[in-house]
């Protein structure tokens, strides 16, 4: 799963909150600030995951707000055995 996450979403711990909840579900993958305010998600992992995620992110955590999570069906490619992190 790749998505793009806007709206307020950076500087109120959205990154953290992502790589947390990602790991408790067992995803692979990663997440990221991008220059235009938006956070950029990769992930891989089994559909309930996946699923569960997806809602995560729509939610996000305590002080942001999310207006927008664009989505693209691709088949990412990354290695199932990393553990979800941050990117700079």
């Amino acid at each position: 799963m790749y998505a793009v996450v806007r709206g307020r979403v950076q500087g109120v711990g959205f990154r953290w909150f992502v790589r947390e909840r990602a790991r408790a579900l067992g995803l692979a993958g990663w997440v990221r600030n991008r220059a235009d305010g938006s956070v950029e998600v990769l992930a891989v992992g089994d559909d309930a995951s996946l699923q569960r995620l997806r809602a995560l992110l729509r939610a996000g955590p305590a002080g942001a707000h999310v207006s927008d999570v664009e989505e693209q069906n691709e088949e990412p490619m990354v290695d199932a055995l990393n553990p979800f992190g941050i990117l700079k």
